[in-house]
């Protein structure tokens, strides 16, 4: 059953939909993991996590857009969240990405990327998206980088304080 009004946007390999319940173990298991959790907030004990979930769940009622699950078609696993994030605080519409260790360095978090920043231009009519990296994810920086993306400044964030505010390419450029 989807948690979200979000619609179902697909790849090749990927299908990036609404959260499930079924897919929170997953989520839970990404943030507890004290390497790979603080390149996108926090390490979270499971508790925190729901609120999160829930959290993203209230974003998509709020704005119309929010995190989804990106799940691979050939297993049907979460291998991930792709999204557009903008909580109270943030300093424009974000677009984020993770990708759960089991499925990292298959090309997932671009491939997600690509597609959920398309639907953000053609769909939600948005006219421009970032994305917020702290200085020390080099991994998301070069993904941005590969996505188009250019640093644009430093900034402090309210939740996770330094970070990179990197600018994506517009809407005529991505849909041209």
């Amino acid at each position: 059953m989807s948690l979200t009004p979000a619609p179902r946007l697909e790849t090749d390999r990927l299908i990036i939909r609404s959260f499930h319940m079924d897919d929170f173990d997953s989520f839970a298991e990404f943030h507890a993991d004290p390497v790979r959790a603080p390149g996108f907030g926090e390490v979270y004990t499971r508790d925190q996590s729901w609120r999160w979930f829930a959290c993203n769940i209230g974003h998509w009622h709020i704005h119309g857009y929010g995190y989804m699950t990106v799940e691979d078609k050939e297993t049907g696993r979460p291998c991930g969240i792709c999204g557009i994030w903008n909580p109270e605080g943030w300093p424009e519409p974000e677009i984020g990405w993770v990708v759960y260790e089991a499925f990292e360095g298959k090309g997932i978090a671009y491939e997600a990327a690509v597609r959920v920043r398309r639907w953000a231009y053609e769909e939600l009519g948005l006219k421009t998206l970032t994305s917020n990296i702290l200085s020390s994810n080099d991994r998301s920086q070069a993904l941005a980088t590969r996505l188009g993306a250019k640093y644009e400044r430093t900034y402090h964030n309210v939740h996770m304080g330094e970070d990179q505010l990197w600018r994506h390419p517009g809407p005529d450029e991505v849909l041209a």
